[in-house]
C-alpha cells in the first residue's frame, strides 16, 4: 500500500495564515473533536522545511488536539507529545495510533449492541456520583447540561466501549463519543468559555441522536483510519502530565512546534469539561482542582502559590511595575502574580528545551498578548527577550494577527498572536 503524504492530507489546501485553521477546509481527523486551533498543520511542515539539518525527532510540550504530531507522521517525523489534559491526551494518541479498520468496524458493531442491553440496569446517580450538580438534570437552579434520558444513553455507550478487550479501540471510540457530548448537550462551547444553547429548554433531544451521532462519527473516523493510516512515520510518543516536569524526559529532538495557554486568565479545562466527567476521566472534586493546579500559571480560577516572575528581562519588569500600580482597577487582585508566573512558567518549559534540543535545532511557538485593564502584556516580545537570556537565538517574532479582547480585557480586536521562531547555535 502507497504511504500517505502530508500532501495527501492537506489536499492542497490552502490557508489565510499557517497561525490558524479558521477559513480553510477541515482535515481528515481534525472533526473528531472540534479545536480552536492555534496553528495550521502547514506551520509544521513549514518549520520540517526550513530546518538545517534532517528533522527525525519532533517536540509538543503543549499537545492540544494533536496538530502537531498528526502533521509530523505524515511528514516523516518521530512526534514526542506532551499533554496534561487526559481526554486530550487520549485524543492525540488515537489520531497516531495505528488500527486494521475491519476490527475497529467489528468493535462499533459490539459496542452498539451491548450498549442497547446497559442501559436497562443504569444506575446514573451511582455513575456520576461526583460530578457537578449542574451536569445532569434535574441539575441546580433549574440548570442542567445534560437531559437525563441524554445522560443515560451517553453512559450506556461510555461503558460499551469500556468492555472492548483492545485497548486502542477503547481509546479511539471514548474520545469519538467525547467528540458528540456538545452537540448533544443544552450547551454551546467556544474558545472563551460555555453558555447555554438559546431556548434550550423548549427543544428537548431525543436518546437517538446521541446513537445517530455517535455511529456517524465512529464511521467516518474508520473511514479515516482507512484511507489515511499509512503515514510516512507511524511511531510516537506521547508523555501524559504536566509538561513543567515532563519536558526533561522527552529525549532529544531537532525541532520543537507548540502554542501554549494565552495569560488572558481563562481555564482552558473548562472547555473541556464535559468530556472530563460524562467519560470517567473525573470521578470526584479534587481531582478536578489537582488537574487545573496541573496546567500552566495563565489563569487566576483557583487559589495557587504562583511563582515569582524571571529576572533579567526589562520589558516583563516595567509590565510587572505597571500592573502593580493599577492592581485595585484590575477585576482580580491576583492578575500581576499570574503575568509574573505565566513567564516564569514558560521560562522553564523553554529551559528545558534548550538542554534537549539538538545544535541548529528550532523552536517555532505561537503565543498570544493579553491585556489588563490599560496595561498591554506583550507576551511575544517578552518571551524573545527570556528567551535570548536562556541562550536562543532570536530568528524572527512575526505577528500574524489580531484577535479579539475578551470582555474581562477590556474588549477591542487590539492583540496580537504571533509566531516566534528560536534557535539552538
Amino acid at each position: 500500500m502507497r504511504q500517505i503524504t502530508f500532501q495527501d492530507w492537506t489536499q492542497g489546501r490552502t490557508v489565510p495564515a499557517i497561525g490558524t485553521n479558521s477559513g480553510a477546509p477541515e482535515l481528515p481527523f481534525q472533526g473528531w473533536r472540534h479545536f480552536k486551533e492555534a496553528f495550521a498543520p502547514e506551520l509544521v511542515e513549514t518549520a520540517v522545511s526550513s530546518a538545517n539539518g534532517p528533522v527525525l525527532r519532533c517536540l509538543d510540550p503543549f499537545g492540544g488536539s494533536g496538530t502537531t504530531g498528526l502533521a509530523c507522521q505524515f511528514l516523516g517525523v518521530h512526534p514526542v507529545m506532551v499533554e496534561v489534559n487526559p481526554f486530550l491526551a487520549d485524543l492525540i494518541e488515537a489520531k497516531l495510533q495505528s488500527y486494521d479498520p475491519d476490527s475497529l468496524a467489528t468493535d462499533l458493531g459490539r459496542i452498539v449492541r451491548a450498549s442497547k442491553k446497559i442501559v436497562l440496569d443504569l444506575d446514573l446517580d451511582e455513575i456520576y456520583c461526583g460530578a457537578p450538580a449542574t451536569l445532569i438534570e434535574p441539575g441546580l437552579g433549574e440548570r442542567w447540561v445534560f437531559d437525563r434520558e441524554i445522560a443515560e444513553r451517553i453512559a450506556a455507550l461510555r461503558l460499551a466501549v469500556n468492555s472492548l478487550e483492545n485497548e486502542a479501540h477503547r481509546r479511539l471510540f471514548r474520545v469519538l463519543l467525547g467528540g458528540i457530548l456538545v452537540q448533544a448537550s443544552n450547551v454551546i462551547i467556544n474558545g472563551k468559555g460555555r453558555r447555554y444553547r438559546r431556548g434550550w429548554k423548549d427543544r428537548p433531544r431525543s436518546p437517538g441522536e446521541v446513537d445517530q451521532l455517535f455511529c456517524n462519527a465512529a464511521r467516518r473516523a474508520v473511514s479515516e483510519v482507512f484511507r489515511y493510516g499509512n503515514r510516512s512515520c507511524a511511531t510516537y510518543d506521547i508523555l501524559r502530565g504536566d509538561c513543567r516536569r515532563l519536558v526533561a524526559d522527552a529525549g532529544t529532538y531537532d525541532i520543537a512546534v507548540f502554542s501554549p495557554p494565552y495569560p488572558n486568565s481563562f481555564d482552558y479545562t473548562d472547555v473541556y469539561n464535559l468530556e472530563l466527567w460524562m467519560l470517567g476521566y473525573l470521578m470526584e472534586s479534587p481531582a478536578n482542582r489537582e488537574l487545573r493546579a496541573s496546567t500552566l500559571c495563565s489563569h487566576v480560577q483557583i487559589a495557587r502559590d504562583y511563582p515569582t516572575p524571571p529576572v533579567g528581562c526589562g520589558q516583563l519588569l516595567r509590565t510587572m511595575e505597571s500592573l502593580e500600580c493599577t492592581r485595585p482597577k484590575l477585576w482580580n487582585r491576583w492578575i500581576p502574580e499570574m503575568v509574573g508566573g505565566y513567564f516564569s512558567d514558560m521560562v522553564g518549559v523553554l529551559e528545558g528545551i534548550y538542554t534537549s534540543l539538538t545544535l541548529g535545532g528550532s523552536v517555532w511557538m505561537v503565543v498570544g498578548d493579553s491585556r489588563y485593564s490599560d496595561i498591554k502584556i506583550e507576551t511575544g516580545e517578552i518571551l524573545a527577550e527570556l528567551s535570548e537570556n536562556i541562550g536562543y537565538e532570536v530568528v524572527k517574532v512575526d505577528p500574524f494577527r489580531s484577535m479579539r479582547a475578551s470582555a474581562q480585557q477590556g474588549g477591542g480586536a487590539e492583540l496580537s498572536e504571533s509566531l516566534i521562531v528560536l534557535a539552538k547555535r
